[in-house]
């Protein structure tokens, strides 16, 4: 019997109503509420720097193919017609959308018009091939300035720049 007095502290027997603490409701809606507005801030925040780490993964990887890809045409005199032909198996982007290529140099423009990336000027980005991330939408069309494109990561300028759409 040495623990009944412990038991009876701990579960409250015996005891008077005014020796029992408690939160009361207000107290306790109150530490609800800060929680929440510490969660509203903080996860739109984590979203962004998500987004921004995805785009910078996105980016590295364009310039690890773009070496490849240059490297082939290098030794071949042409770009390769598909990303398997240079040695780069299906990659996938941080968002799970496979990585877009597109071979122009060596090609009649004619027959590839409708498929390169164009510029706010419609001007094609590149004239020897297109890679681009269709970005976190995974929609993307072939002006950049077409709204599901504004998202893509995009390597513009014949490789001079990577980086999102908007920024180019």
């Amino acid at each position: 019997m040495r623990y009944t007095k412990f038991l009876n502290i701990l579960l409250l027997r015996g005891q008077p109503q005014k020796h029992i603490r408690a939160f009361t409701l207000v107290e306790l809606l109150a530490v609800v509420a800060i929680a929440g507005t510490l969660a509203a801030i903080a996860v739109p925040l984590y979203n962004g720097y998500m987004d921004e780490a995805r785009n910078a993964t996105a980016m590295a990887d364009i310039r690890t193919m773009e070496g490849r890809l240059v490297t082939f045409q290098a030794e071949n005199g042409r770009p390769p017609n598909t990303l398997a032909e240079a040695g780069l198996p299906a990659q996938l982007d941080p968002w799970g959308n496979p990585y877009e290529y597109l071979r122009i140099g060596g090609l009649d423009p004619k027959d590839i018009d409708g498929q390169m990336r164009k510029d706010r000027f419609i001007k094609p980005l590149n004239t020897d091939f297109d890679l681009y991330s269709m970005g976190k939408d995974g929609d993307s069309l072939a002006p950049l300035t077409a709204k599901p494109s504004w998202d893509d990561i995009v390597r513009a300028s014949n490789g001079a720049f990577v980086g999102l759409a908007t920024d180019y």
